[in-house]
């Protein structure tokens, strides 16, 4: 049972922290719109939380292997705690300036993605330490996450509505602390989350070398790339829904802060059931089948029932459909990136995949914010939602999406590690045969995690039986 620990550790601090997540999803933007008045700030507050996430994500990765998992993790909430408390205590003290806000907000953002990859990456490790397979853990981990974004998201309407969004900030900061305790404490002994031992001495050269490792590999890839791109436009509409549409509608339409944290839960709800079903059942039935309705039928749905009823129960159902359809999606996106990914470029190719999907979220949610202010908020609901459609027509349109049944696969990016399981002798390297023709990201919702969204590969060889975004 012992080893089974820090796979428990690691799946309840994430989602304790998700959970948290979901209260800063909805407190924030309630607060800037309780405070202010004013869609187009709300939108600056999300781009001055995301565009950080972007940075972190573009040049972290080496530096997460350097430091060493479990300590990133463990500083990462420690620092996410701290900013965020700041924000309601400083308000409470009467000095707090909307500048300050999007500081804090930008913080917490750079702090945060580092922390959440280093979780992510770990999980094939841990299936490994704990004798599951990595699709399991894969499905586990996206399931308990998902969860937590449900409860989370119910006691943040709740919290908001009777308390004030002050306080739901206050729970979230305590969510991080837990978190930072649990890894620091369950996840011991794992040589993975140790530092590992530099290949070059510590510089800017070796540093960059190792930085291009890991976009070279995503770059080599195509299927990996049209992840990327697909989850990009997914993660920045989803943006703009979260952090401005859904709470300018629920203002004015819907009652208040109790219906987005509602419908915010229904989703997570239907997340939650979408993952253990395919989980269940799905790993049956074609992957690019499955995902090709998934995809379609998660996101953009609800932009549209939303630009045209002013109700709470269509837009509900609507969500909980999404929700069920977005649950399958990680597992799939999961798996892919572990068969694809070796060990040893992991954390890099993680960092590459995380800077990809999130790259268009500063902008989502500043556009959402615009849009609202110039077209109104049933215009910028079909402007944002067309695009989120338009984005999920990918895997019908572009042909690397063919190969997302392929099974695990000769990694072809620089000092990738040989596979040594079954069928490795037909791969003779990055051009043997059929290494070409085999050739994965809250808001949370379409976003792979708080996105969303982180992302990474596994060593095809392990020894054990055989996250999740970046996904939507």
């Amino acid at each position: 049972m012992g080893h089974r620990t820090p796979l428990a550790a690691t799946l309840a601090a994430n989602s304790i922290s998700t959970a948290g997540t979901s209260l800063t999803l909805i407190g924030v933007p309630w607060f800037v719109l309780e405070t202010t008045g004013s869609a187009g700030r709300a939108g600056l507050v999300a781009f001055c939380a995301t565009l950080p996430i972007v940075v972190a994500a573009l040049i972290g990765g080496p530096f997460i292997d350097r430091i060493g998992r479990r300590r990133v993790a463990v500083a990462s909430d420690a620092v996410c705690a701290s900013a965020i408390a700041a924000i309601p205590l400083l308000h409470f003290a009467g000095v707090l300036d909307f500048w300050m806000l999007c500081v804090l907000m930008a913080v917490n953002g750079f702090a945060h993605t580092p922390g959440n990859t280093a979780r992510y990456v770990l999980i094939p490790d841990l299936a490994a330490h704990a004798g599951t397979t990595i699709a399991r853990a894969a499905s586990l981990f996206d399931a308990v996450s998902r969860g937590a974004r449900m409860v989370g998201a119910a006691v943040a309407g709740i919290l908001i509505a009777f308390v004030g969004a002050e306080t739901a900030l206050l729970v979230d900061a305590a969510t991080f602390a837990v978190s930072a305790l649990l890894i620091a404490a369950g996840v011991r002994g794992i040589s993975a989350a140790e530092p590992r031992e530099a290949e070059a001495p510590v510089s800017l050269r070796a540093y960059g070398t190792e930085l291009r490792e890991g976009y070279a590999h995503l770059l080599d890839n195509r299927l990996l790339l049209a992840i990327v791109v697909m989850v990009m436009f997914m993660n920045g509409t989803d943006q703009g829904w979260y952090a401005v549409l859904l709470p300018v509608h629920a203002e004015a339409e819907l009652g208040g802060a109790t219906a987005i944290g509602l419908l915010t839960a229904v989703f997570g709800a239907g997340g939650l059931v979408g993952a253990l079903l395919y989980g269940a059942v799905g790993h049956r039935f074609s992957r690019r089948a499955v995902f090709t309705v998934c995809v379609i039928l998660c996101g953009a749905p609800r932009f549209l029932v939303a630009a045209v009823t002013g109700t709470t129960p269509p837009l509900a159902v609507t969500m909980l459909l999404g929700g069920i359809a977005g649950g399958v999606l990680n597992p799939i996106l999961t798996t892919v990136i572990y068969e694809r990914v070796p060990d040893r470029l992991r954390s890099r190719v993680s960092g590459a995949l995380t800077a990809g999907c999130e790259f268009a979220m500063p902008l989502g949610g500043l556009a959402a914010g615009l849009l609202v202010e110039g077209a109104g908020a049933t215009g910028a609901l079909l402007a944002m939602g067309g695009v989120y459609f338009l984005a999920t027509l990918s895997p019908l349109v572009f042909p690397s999406w063919r190969t997302l049944d392929d099974g695990p696969v000769a990694a072809d990016g620089p000092g990738a590690e040989e596979q040594d399981g079954p069928g490795a002798e037909e791969r003779e390297g990055p051009e043997g045969p059929g290494a070409r023709e085999r050739e994965r990201p809250d808001a949370e919702g379409g976003r792979l995690g708080k996105s969303s969204v982180p992302p990474a590969g596994t060593r095809v060889s392990s020894p054990a039986p055989s996250r999740p975004s970046p996904g939507p």
